[in-house]
């Protein structure tokens, strides 16, 4: 059952929502180990595209991306908005053109979107970042439709390991970005950047089936 870009939109839209909604858990957990601004900042940016979203009804899910991943790069603050913004930007550029996305093309698309966020961020699993819990995801999804899984089987899986990620990076000590400056103290509590997105995926989940 192919990905619509209606459902690509749905998909933006409830990102949007879970963001105003979980904005200031967001923003304590960045409190404890950043710089106290993640879920504003998310929650600012994504209110941003939605206004934009409208103006590309006619347009593809590459250009739709696109239109999310600039949104995010002119409106959101420190390492989040060049970081998100990289993704969707990568995920754009696999989908120009495409009115549809295949299962396997989706998980491609996000491949391709963790691979820039991974070049852009020099940043690898274990430490402590939103890489921890987007590669777990992008494996479980691989991996579940290399088995035969349905699309919704596969997604449900992705965000199952994207929690698991995220919670992977709670005892660590974080080896890149604001909360590296913390050393030892970073120990202790969930990554902002891997919170965020696991809640990516976990809406995925729920509306790309």
């Amino acid at each position: 059952m192919p990905i619509t870009r209606d459902a690509i939109v749905q998909w933006i839209q409830a990102y949007a929502a879970v963001l105003a909604e979980q904005k200031d858990f967001l923003t304590q957990l960045d409190m404890a180990i950043g710089d106290g601004d993640h879920g504003e900042n998310m929650n600012r940016g994504f209110q941003a595209v939605l206004l934009k979203l409208p103006g590309g009804a006619d347009k593809d899910i590459g250009t739709l991306l696109k239109t999310v991943a600039m949104t995010l790069i002119s409106t959101v603050g420190g390492a989040s908005g060049p970081l998100y913004g990289t993704l969707f930007l990568q995920m754009a550029a696999y989908a120009s053109g495409k009115q549809e996305l295949t299962p396997a093309e989706l998980a491609e698309a996000l491949k391709a979107g963790i691979d820039g966020v991974i070049a852009r961020g020099k940043a690898a699993a274990g430490d402590k970042t939103m890489v921890d819990a987007l590669q777990p995801a992008l494996e479980a999804l691989q991996q579940a439709l290399g088995q035969g899984a349905g699309l919704t089987d596969a997604l449900n899986r992705a965000a199952m390991a994207a929690d698991q990620g995220r919670q992977a990076t709670i005892p660590w000590v974080a080896r890149k970005g604001r909360a590296s400056y913390l050393g030892e103290r970073s120990a202790g509590h969930a990554d902002p950047g891997a919170t965020s997105a696991h809640l990516l995926i976990q809406c995925a989940a729920r509306t790309l089936v």
